[in-house]
């Protein structure tokens, strides 16, 4: 990064906010704090679920959440409104989501929400109201580089979010607040208590929105029904070939999982591949899961990016430690990384997060995991 990191632009007294309120601790001290401020506040929660027995029973994206948040803002005497997102929820995540597993992948439904339905929407809400910001409850952390507004890692780096923002467009930089990305989580209950929220012990949603009961099987066979390939038997195989068992459909598998696999080996064995061609899972030893390398695509970068040969920080998953890496390529959407030190369990479909520092360059889908670190470009001589 080139210059300093300053402090970022702030909404001035009088200034109308859009809050996303999940109805949780975090997004209710977010909005108290603005109304604190002397903002113009103005809350909005995301009807993400159909109405009936398929709303999901969580802390958020529920009819208690949407009842908790209504109730937040009447203490924080703002306007609440729900704005449904069901449709837009249902093609850019759950589809998503259900087909990622279909191929053998493991996807981040947060990430797919944040990038393709949360921050598009509420920008668009925000422009009917003359909203000039937009505030969630993210534990991550807004800057300035120059005359750019930037992302920073939360304070907390044991509650940081900035894995799962990589993929929201550049341009809402300018106008994202996030006001309670620099303190602590115990800090924001202390001040959901000073303001008296109703939200101020809740505990906080975990798991997958749409999967209340953990069961994402059960969701990927609602809809793709129950001959769907990725349900079917098919053989455990050691990465020999040697065939050492079976499986009752690979959509139950990730990379990294030792759940539900064959014993009798001299070492534990890990799922170090997923092969919807065979309807394979192949089993090894931790050391094969191990990858000095890996490719992502569909890249969105949230600061200028990196020249090739650049030496960066990289996440393959949230609260993993930042492994240092050289980009070796550089093409379009493509990236290929080269990492200093062997990388446990590559998921394709999980997120690879670029850092500079606590600085969020960008990220990316991971496409594949490689047991070699890629070879490096060498300079084209002159002449």
């Amino acid at each position: 990064m080139n210059g300093p990191l300053t402090a970022p632009r702030v909404p001035e007294k009088g200034a109308r906010v859009l809050v996303a309120m999940s109805g949780g601790v975090d997004s209710s001290v977010a909005a108290a704090l603005l109304v604190d401020a002397g903002c113009d506040v103005v809350g909005v929660t995301m009807k993400l679920h159909g109405d009936g027995a398929d709303v999901p029973d969580r802390p958020c994206c529920s009819l208690d959440a949407t009842s908790d948040a209504r109730r937040v803002c009447e203490k924080l005497g703002i306007p609440h409104y729900v704005t449904n997102l069901v449709d837009h929820f249902g093609h850019d995540v759950l589809d998503d989501f259900v087909q990622e597993y279909a191929r053998g992948r493991t996807p981040i439904p947060c990430v797919r929400c944040n990038t393709f339905t949360k921050f598009r929407d509420l920008l668009d809400k925000a422009d009917a109201i003359d909203a000039r910001w937009l505030a969630t409850g993210h534990y991550a952390r807004m800057g300035r580089a120059g005359d750019s507004a930037v992302m920073l890692r939360g304070f907390d780096p044991s509650k940081d979010q900035s894995y799962f923002l990589w993929g929201i467009d550049r341009a809402v930089l300018a106008r994202l607040v996030l006001p309670i990305g620099g303190q602590t989580k115990a800090e924001t209950r202390d001040i959901a208590r000073r303001f008296g929220l109703r939200t101020a012990e809740k505990i906080e949603s975990q798991d997958i929105c749409f999967v209340p009961d953990g069961d994402h099987v059960r969701v990927i066979r609602e809809h793709l029904g129950i001959d769907a390939p990725a349900l079917q038997r098919g053989p455990i195989r050691l990465t020999s070939g040697d065939v050492v068992g079976e499986h009752e459909g690979f959509a139950q598998f990730t990379i990294g999982q030792r759940k539900g696999l064959p014993g009798g080996f001299g070492a534990p064995m890990f799922v170090v591949e997923i092969v919807p061609a065979d309807r394979a899972v192949v089993i090894g030893p931790r050391e094969a899961l191990l990858g000095r390398g890996l490719e992502a695509r569909e890249l969105n970068w949230l600061y200028d990016a990196p020249a090739e040969g650049s030496t960066v920080q990289v996440q393959v998953r949230n609260r993993a430690k930042p492994s240092p890496a050289t980009i070796v390529r550089l093409e379009g959407d493509t990236i290929e990384l080269a990492l200093d030190e062997p990388v446990q369990a590559i998921s394709p479909g999980q997120s690879l997060v670029i850092y500079d520092g606590d600085l969020v360059l960008g990220g990316g889908v991971i496409e594949r995991g490689m047991r070699a670190a890629p070879s490096r470009r060498l300079p084209l001589l002159a002449g």
